[in-house]
């Protein structure tokens, strides 16, 4: 099966080199190709909810889809917005496997991190949400990078890889 090729994104303004950071782990945990796109996007007004504070993660997805050029399966964009879905208070991400887009935001994994311990957190849930696109779901083992965290604690104790059981089900999914 040829090899997937995820684009990823800066939408608004989280630190370039967060990014960077995340295109080893997203190939050699997940087998991805990641393209580092020539276009960033500024902050996503358009998907701002002023009732929330927060910004939608559709309306995100929604435009990064557009950027997909031929060749490229997948885009994620990472921004420092601080996202929602409407069932929840607040989430790291979002993926959709229907529309092959993801968003993954800083805001939240930065509460009480340093540099360091934010590079991880955003590696370890980029990994996630490109888990995700690639059709894994939640996970239950609790330091799987499949398992759905809740807290910054819930990401620290996360592996950047998958555990055997996700990485059997990512072996049959690429067959």
């Amino acid at each position: 099966m040829p090899q997937k090729v995820l684009l990823l994104v800066s939408v608004g303004g989280p630190p370039p080199t967060l990014l960077k950071d995340l295109e080893g782990p997203l190939a050699t945990h997940l087998g991805l190709t990641v393209v580092a796109s020539k276009v960033a996007l500024p902050r996503p007004d358009y998907a701002f909810n002023k009732d929330r504070s927060q910004y939608h993660c559709n309306a995100i997805m929604r435009r990064l889809v557009t950027l997909l050029e031929p060749g490229q399966n997948l885009v994620m964009g990472v921004t420092d917005a601080d996202l929602f879905v409407p069932d929840s208070a607040f989430v790291f991400g979002e993926a959709d496997r229907e529309s092959h887009s993801a968003v993954l935001s800083t805001a939240r994994l930065r509460a009480g991190a340093d540099l360091d311990q934010l590079r991880r957190r955003v590696q370890v849930e980029g990994v996630h949400q490109a888990g995700h696109l690639l059709g894994l779901s939640y996970c239950e083992e609790l330091r799987c990078v499949m398992f759905f965290a809740q807290s910054p604690v819930d990401s620290d104790r996360k592996q950047l890889g998958l555990c055997n059981v996700c990485r059997n089900e990512l072996a049959k999914l690429n067959r």
